[in-house]
């Protein structure tokens, strides 16, 4: 398998994961509920990132949690989200 395929495997992956990861929590990285943070949308994503970041920094995961999964999984969202508002201005 060449890298392009190996590519194609884990953004395909990646994709699936994100997916059901929204369907489980609601879209709650596009539209938060906000019940104590009035934060925007972006500004939220932007937040978690920096929470994994620092796990990895500091070499702490929690349990089984993929601190570079998640953290690739929010950069998407984070993508996802600016086209979002780019297309509603």
């Amino acid at each position: 398998m060449n890298t392009s395929e190996k590519i194609e495997i884990v953004c395909n992956n990646m994709a699936q994961f994100l997916i059901a990861k929204n369907v489980a929590y609601g879209d709650s990285a596009l539209n938060p509920v906000r019940i104590f943070s009035k934060a925007d949308s972006v500004e939220q994503i932007k937040i978690r990132i920096d929470d994994k970041l620092n796990r990895l920094m500091q070499g702490h995961e929690f349990g089984r949690d993929d601190t570079v999964k998640d953290l690739c999984g929010y950069l998407i969202l984070l993508m996802v989200t600016e086209m979002k508002e780019e297309v509603e201005k």
